[in-house]
Parts: structure tokens; C-alpha cells; sequence
């Protein structure tokens, strides 16, 4: 059943993908998405995830099922000075629920069920875009963030990073050497204090695993990347 289920939902995405998007995105690598949002966990062979050719992740909403995505599109951002290669990641499901990502954050949020984030913003480079395994990288930042309901606007967000040591933890069935780092985030505004957590690939310092919440209040999600997008630098 979930085989069957796997193969209708790639039919139904390629077949948007050549209507409304095709030419939209005509520029833009590995255009094809795929996610199974049900009551069950989905979890793929590894080596079905190692054969798709398609950048990919588990992503699970706190209270929900776990589901497989599959990197719809991948539209490069102007970076600030001394940022890593920066894109905009964006993992779209059957149903029309979205995950936007950079650098491994979740900035962006469509079609979730009890909230969304409309967007994160900073005149400061994140952390996470410059790099949390360089010396020199600020572990201190500030942004804002929109959200609904509630009209909530214009909300800063304060962040401290705290690195909490090397974790081992398990890719697609394989262990994976990791730095575990937690950012704390204060919200004065509406009095609110809450924790991000980031698992980085020890080389690279890219995020393999996280869990966030991308506003206060939200539901915590869960990522973790199985095949990194090839245009991020590494």
C-alpha cells in the first residue's frame, strides 16, 4: 500500500511541476518534490533513499507522523559578506504543505495545519549561514519573525548559541559524528523563551538534523537531511 501510495503522489507532483512551474522554474535544479503526510511514520529502505536521485529529508511536526521530502526547488539568495553559498530550500507534500530552508533553518512555513511563519528576517548573517564551527562566528543573533494567527509582526528574536559537543547520531541508518549545538532564543516582546536544536556534520558544519520551533509557540519540528542539496557548499 505505502508503494503504491509513494508512486501516486510522485505522479501527481511531476504533473504539477510540468503545468504551473515548469517555466517559473525552468532554472532551478532538482525540481521534483515528494511527501507522505498520513498517520504512520514513514521510513524508506536506506538504500531506496540512497538510489533516488533527489535531494531529501524526514520531517515530523510535533503530534504528527513522520513524512519523507523530496527538495521541490532551489532558488539561490544574495548573501552578506563571508556567508557559506546560500539557497532557499523549499519541501513541498502532496497535500500542499511547504518547509522553506536555509542553511538548515526553517524560515518559512505554508499550509501547516495550526500555524504558519511568513517569514525571518535579519540585517545580520545567521550564524548557522556563516558557519557555527568557525572560531570567528558570532554565537549571538537577532532577527525578526511574522506569523499567524494572531497578527503576530514585526517580533524580535534574540538567539545564543551553545555548543554542546560532539553527538553520534543516525543518518538513514548509518551513524553520523555530529556537533550538537542548542540556541536559546528569548522573545521579550511577548515573554516567551524557547530552544533550538542543530546537529552539524563535523567537517562541514552543514545541518544534518534539527529540531525547531520557527516561532514561539509553534509546534517543534523535526528534520533530518538524508541527501544534502548538491548546490550548498560543503
Amino acid at each position: 500500500m505505502k508503494q503504491f501510495i509513494f508512486k501516486f503522489a510522485v505522479s501527481i507532483l511531476l504533473a504539477i511541476s510540468m503545468t504551473g512551474c515548469s517555466q517559473k522554474y525552468q532554472d532551478v535544479q532538482d525540481t521534483m518534490s515528494l511527501a507522505l503526510f498520513g498517520y504512520d511514520d514513514v521510513a524508506l529502505p536506506p538504500q531506496q533513499v540512497t538510489d533516488l536521485p533527489y535531494a531529501s529529508m524526514y520531517a515530523k511536526v510535533e503530534g504528527s507522523a513522520q513524512a519523507f521530502l523530496v527538495l521541490a526547488y532551489a532558488e539561490p539568495v544574495n548573501g552578506q559578506e563571508n556567508e557559506k553559498t546560500r539557497f532557499q530550500l523549499k519541501w513541498l507534500s502532496a497535500n500542499g504543505e511547504m518547509l522553506v530552508t536555509e542553511n538548515g533553518r526553517i524560515v518559512k512555513t505554508v499550509n501547516l495545519l495550526n500555524a504558519n511563519l511568513l517569514g525571518s528576517y535579519s540585517d545580520q548573517p545567521d550564524p548557522l549561514a556563516l558557519g557555527l564551527l568557525n572560531e570567528s562566528t558570532p554565537k549571538q543573533w537577532q532577527r525578526i519573525v511574522d506569523w499567524q494567527p494572531g497578527n503576530n509582526f514585526s517580533i524580535v528574536l534574540y538567539s545564543q548559541f551553545e555548543n554542546k559537543g560532539t553527538q553520534t547520531i543516525l543518518v538513514n541508518d548509518s551513524p553520523k559524528e555530529t556537533l550538537y549545538f542548542v540556541e536559546h532564543v528569548h522573545a521579550p516582546q511577548i515573554n516567551a523563551r524557547y530552544q533550538n536544536h542543530f546537529w552539524l556534520n563535523a567537517a562541514s558544519g552543514d545541518v544534518v538534523a534539527s529540531i525547531q520551533m520557527p516561532a514561539p509557540g509553534f509546534a517543534a519540528i523535526e528534520t533530518t537531511v538524508l541527501k544534502p542539496f548538491a548546490g550548498e557548499s560543503k
